[in-house]
């Protein structure tokens, strides 16, 4: 997949796409259909299938007081995924304050038709673009009419009765439902994090624990979970506790894994966590012991829920 940094840098194999625009943060199962029925018709006209998206995401320059902006995959992870998905090419736009007062006009014009010459651009159901956000369906549907481009618009997509989209996704995640946040996601919530020197508590209560500095803001609220670990390609069953340890008291919030049936050095190395389900929350035990019998009915708990999801 080529990446586009520039709009000058637009080789003529890449003219006459089939598009899609968007943030497309998550890349999730509604962002997933779109892609598809891009790569379908651009096959079809025998044309290049191009994403347009932008870094940094919109908000966080439209909106920098509101912090921290959340973000389901970082650059690198949702360019992979659209790779995964036969994109051609990405067309990723620098966004900053002056780009965001670009009108829809200008947009359309300048970007999609002289540098596209797009033959056919698919939409979101909600999407708007351009200064003001004046940018539309009807907008776009106007301007194909003169250039000569069609526009789809792709409906919402549902997972029972709930709405894909990567806002509802990060609600789940910020309310620990990070099984609805995989579902609608089409695979679990992820998230890396480097092993560093931890409290060490673990090891006399029986459970060894990794401790982790993520290296994503979005997690999920404190509490223990069931995870698949990934360390070196090869995945693990996992129980990962995010919180204060309220037994021992700790000022800090730590993230602490424990990996079913291992027992290998991890310090400094760097591991993928993916979130199944949520357990339980985070409680105050009596004391050591308490807390021990507790984390024995984690990880028997975490073993049944973890059986799909490891061979």
């Amino acid at each position: 997949m080529k990446i586009i940094n520039s709009f000058d840098s637009v080789s003529d194999e890449f003219k006459g796409a089939v598009a899609t625009i968007g943030n497309f943060d998550g890349v999730h199962l509604g962002h997933q259909q779109i892609f598809r029925k891009v790569v379908e018709e651009a096959r079809q006209y025998q044309s290049k299938a191009v994403v347009i998206t932008f870094d940094p995401h919109p908000k966080s320059v439209l909106h920098p007081e509101k912090r921290p902006f959340y973000l389901l995959t970082t650059l690198e992870e949702k360019l992979k995924l659209i790779e995964s998905l036969q994109i051609d090419a990405v067309m990723l736009i620098p966004f900053s304050l002056e780009f965001s007062k670009t009108t829809a006009k200008d947009f359309v014009c300048g970007i999609l038709w002289e540098q596209l010459r797009i033959r056919k651009i698919f939409i979101g159901h909600d999407y708007t673009f351009g200064r003001g956000k004046e940018g539309s369906e009807e907008y776009l549907t106007r301007f194909g009419k003169k250039l000569g481009f069609q526009v789809d618009v792709t409906n919402a997509v549902k997972v029972g009765e709930i709405v894909i989209s990567s806002t509802q996704i990060r609600n789940s995640i910020c309310e620990g439902d990070v099984k609805t946040a995989g579902a609608l996601l089409g695979r679990p919530y992820n998230v890396k994090g480097r092993v560093t020197e931890g409290y060490r508590r673990g090891i006399g209560l029986g459970f060894p624990t990794a401790n982790l500095e993520p290296e994503k803001d979005l997690l999920p609220p404190e509490g223990v979970y069931a995870v698949i670990a990934e360390r070196k390609g090869t995945r693990h069953q996992g129980v990962l506790n995010i919180g204060h340890n309220p037994t021992f008291e700790n000022q800090d919030q730590t993230v602490e894994l424990h990996i079913l049936d291992f027992s290998a050095d991890l310090y400094r190395e760097e591991l993928e966590i993916f979130f199944i389900d949520r357990i339980r929350d985070e409680i105050r035990f009596d004391g050591p012991e308490s807390l021990a019998n507790r984390i024995r009915q984690d990880v028997a708990r975490a073993r049944d829920i973890l059986k799909p999801h490891v061979s």
